[in-house]
């Protein structure tokens, strides 16, 4: 259980900030549930009320949620929408509704699958592909049913049902079981695996904390190409699994901040900054990690990491 305290903290702190006013807030910066997108919604906030005296609160909420929200007005931000992984939100509602807008300093990103060092000696594995094998994938099969299992994400990631279909594409949905659970309990299992030196295979990514705190492998796969991923997400087809494909690995994702284009007319201050906010991967994987594993208050934190980063946060002023 010591595991979930940082998640304890962070929404106790979102909750204090949400009800620190009986009125409205200037600002409402959306969180959806994973680490890092936590810990830039912390820092975004702390930079918008010492910076320019606005009320800032943080919300939980989906992706598709926030974006909704934020062609309502009812949100203002999404620290952190990934792409391609969000592609038919941005497109609905950047290019066809011009409802919200997009920050185009990305923050490079990596998506795949994992397996600990200590895994890939004990299980010989290599590559992704291997897990159809059923032979390989019993290395992974922790209750006896004679199928692996591996995590594939949390309900709610666009990258969840991304990896649905390249399970299928590889052919280990039928050797594997797809498990989708909270990243808090996942990384758990993954502290938990190496304890008991078990073999374990998992979606990872970066920014993030993981891979301060193992030595992971990153299993192999066919350099991305665009003419063999074919992905259709839930929300735009009931026949999005059959009608995919994507038999390569992920191509070089970016984050990147999204706001609410009503925000230029009510605080174009606001709306100027969140457009010119500029962080790398180091800076945000430095901030998971002092949030998930030194286990800081986010709020606090974020406080120290502006004064220490004040000539960062000056240029997005300008």
């Amino acid at each position: 259980m010591k595991t979930l305290t940082w998640r304890r903290t962070l929404c106790a702190a979102l909750l204090s900030a949400g009800m620190a006013s009986v009125h409205a807030a200037d600002v409402v910066i959306g969180v959806p549930n994973w680490p890092s997108v936590a810990a830039t919604a912390s820092i975004l906030k702390v930079v918008l009320e010492d910076n320019l005296g606005l009320e800032v609160e943080l919300q939980n909420g989906t992706n598709p949620v926030i974006f909704e929200a934020m062609d309502s007005g009812s949100m203002h931000v999404h620290p952190e929408v990934w792409l391609p992984n969000q592609t038919n939100l941005h497109d609905k509602f950047v290019k066809t509704k011009g409802t919200v807008k997009m920050n185009p300093n990305g923050v490079a990103a990596f998506q795949g699958m994992c397996v600990t060092k200590a895994t890939a000696e004990r299980t010989g594995i290599t590559r992704l592909a291997d897990l159809a094998d059923p032979d390989m994938a019993k290395h992974f099969d922790t209750n006896g049913d004679g199928r692996g299992e591996i995590w594939i994400g949390a309900s709610g990631w666009a990258s969840t049902n991304v990896e649905k279909i390249r399970a299928k594409s590889y052919g280990y949905d039928e050797t594997m079981e797809l498990v989708e659970m909270d990243e808090t309990l996942a990384m758990a299992d993954v502290d938990a695996a190496v304890t008991k030196d078990a073999d374990h295979v998992f979606y990872c990514y970066t920014p993030n904390h993981i891979f301060a705190m193992h030595d992971l492998v990153i299993l192999e796969e066919p350099a991305y190409d665009a003419s063999k991923w074919m992905v259709v997400q839930p929300t735009d087809d009931p026949q999005w699994l059959e009608k995919s494909e994507a038999p390569v690995a992920w191509d070089l994702a970016y984050l990147h901040v999204h706001y609410a284009a009503s925000l230029e007319q009510a605080h174009p201050e606001a709306a100027a900054l969140l457009g010119s906010v500029k962080l790398t991967t180091d800076q945000v994987s430095g901030m998971t990690f002092a949030l998930v594993v030194e286990k800081a208050d986010p709020n606090e934190y974020a406080k120290q990491w502006a004064k220490d980063n004040a000539a960062l946060v000056d240029s997005w002023m300008k």
